[in-house]
Formats: structure tokens, C-alpha cells, sequence
């Protein structure tokens, strides 16, 4: 299960506010790439698809495909405000090891290729 910290909620809803689709929810997964194998991938949606994990957290909908929840279970998603820029980030229990970023991260098990950083 993925879960949101207050910050994280409070500015979800902030942004699905200015949306004029009531139905949207918070789609996290991860793909394949980035510098440590595996990436994560955030994005607005009101597609429900076989498999997936449907997490209500504070009223807001987050979506978690089967792939990626395997990755993602136990997940924390944060907002981070920082002078140099900021936003959503995940804190991954299941990472072994991250890209500086922040955005890539890799498991025990392995996967993705490995790719350079775009940041």
C-alpha cells in the first residue's frame, strides 16, 4: 500500500482543485530506466485498469499498477518545498539504492537498465 504524507495530500489537492475532472486520482508507478535501474513516474488520471491497487488516502484516490506494486508496497510520497525547487517525492522501502535525483531508484532484486540521468 502507498500512502501520503499530510503535506503531500494537501498539495494533491491543491493541484486535482484546478482540475475540472472531479473523478481524477493520483497514478504512481515505476518504470523501467533512469541511472539505477528503475524509475518513478507520477501522473493525474481517472482510469481505473484491471489490477490495479486503488488506495484512498485522506479522501483522495491513488492508483498502483500489479507491476509496480510489488516495488511500491509500503511507499511513502512526500512533498518536499525546497528553495532550489522541490515537489513529489517517494520513499521506497524496498530501495537499495537511489540516484542523487531522486527519481531512480533500484531493489534486491534488480531491474530496469540502467540509463544516464537526466538531471
Amino acid at each position: 500500500m502507498v500512502t501520503l504524507t499530510q503535506e503531500a495530500a494537501v498539495q494533491l489537492k491543491r493541484i486535482l482543485a484546478e482540475e475540472t475532472d472531479p473523478d481524477l486520482g493520483l497514478r504512481v508507478f515505476v518504470a523501467g530506466g533512469g541511472c539505477s535501474g528503475f524509475q518513478y513516474q507520477m501522473v493525474l488520471e481517472n482510469e481505473i485498469r484491471d489490477g490495479d491497487e486503488i488506495n484512498d488516502v485522506d479522501g483522495l484516490k491513488v492508483y498502483v499498477d500489479q507491476f509496480s506494486s510489488k516495488y511500491l508496497e509500503g511507499a511513502q510520497i512526500d512533498f518536499v518545498n525546497q528553495l532550489m525547487g522541490g515537489g513529489f517525492t517517494v520513499h521506497n522501502p524496498n530501495a537499495v539504492s537511489s540516484c542523487s535525483c531522486g527519481q531512480s531508484f533500484d531493489t534486491a532484486d534488480g531491474g530496469g537498465s540502467v540509463r544516464a540521468c537526466g538531471h
